[in-house]
């Protein structure tokens, strides 16, 4: 019963694909909540439905299009965030309203019937083609390559930007090729949950693991297994109870957040 699933092709590449963007999460997403740059990831997720408008309508594959948009608005809210501080949340306000405008226009101009394209927004990981897995285990392969050639600057980075900055470290490039490779993980998680719940896939499993650890390795290995879990079970889920699985997969890591911060709460309780 818990392994027919498995039988089909596409439940299979579904569970390798939430497997390789879990994965992906679980580094990237540590960076992101230890850096606490959720906002700009958002920002990133809905911006990117600018370029899959733009894709679609001339034509290409929106993936493309998403891909172009998310590593432009990523680095220019990274930018953003550099140069200005807190006073980029507008400038990263506008930039996401602004892609999800020219997705919206874009995709009202096209001819034809637009169903497919509901999945970046909600997500449609049962949908993966063979090319998505391709892609996905590329841009995994990018992260995990990044994050071991920088650890200790991204860990620098990421506790202490002021002492990083007195040792001369190149902290803007560093900082902007973390945040394309979020634009990156953006793109590709789009297939499993949809911009739309893109964020929780990102923050929630990371949140999780820092709660109880404090080494940015094990966060990242602990966010993994999380996020792996959760979509595991999120798959078998919908698949049983013919649910969407995108949004089954959030609500179980949501559940898994309330009973984790709970449960940190009673061990941090001062005895009495």
């Amino acid at each position: 019963m818990f392994t027919d699933w498995l039988t089909y092709d596409f439940m299979r590449n579904a569970l390798m694909a939430s497997l390789l963007v879990s994965v992906a999460c679980g580094v990237i997403g540590t960076l992101v909540v230890l850096n606490r740059i959720v906002f700009i990831s958002g920002g990133i997720a809905h911006a990117a439905y600018g370029g899959v408008g733009i894709a679609y309508h001339l034509g290409f594959d929106p993936m493309i299009g998403a891909i172009g948009f998310s590593v432009l608005s990523a680095l220019g809210m990274g930018l953003a965030h550099r140069r200005q501080g807190q006073r980029s949340d507008t400038v990263i306000g506008v930039m996401w309203a602004i892609g999800m405008a020219i997705g919206i226009i874009s995709l009202s101009l096209s001819p034809g019937y637009k169903a497919d394209l509901m999945s970046y927004l909600f997500g449609s990981i049962l949908a993966v083609s063979v090319v998505d897995l391709w892609l996905m285990a590329l841009i995994v392969v990018m992260v995990m390559a990044f994050v071991a050639l920088f650890y200790r600057k991204l860990l620098s980075l990421s506790f202490d930007e002021t002492f990083s900055t007195v040792r001369n470290l190149a902290v803007t490039p560093l900082y902007l090729a973390m945040i394309t490779l979020i634009g990156l993980t953006v793109v590709i998680s789009m297939r499993v949950v949809g911009l739309i719940m893109v964020i929780a896939l990102l923050t929630i499993p990371p949140a999780i693991a820092n709660l109880f650890l404090k080494n940015m390795g094990k966060i990242m290995a602990a966010a993994s297994a999380i996020a792996v879990v959760s979509s595991i079970l999120g798959l078998m889920i919908s698949y049983l109870l013919n649910l969407p699985s995108g949004a089954v997969i959030i609500l179980l890591l949501g559940v898994f957040y309330l009973l984790a911060a709970m449960a940190s709460a009673v061990k941090h309780q001062p005895a009495r």
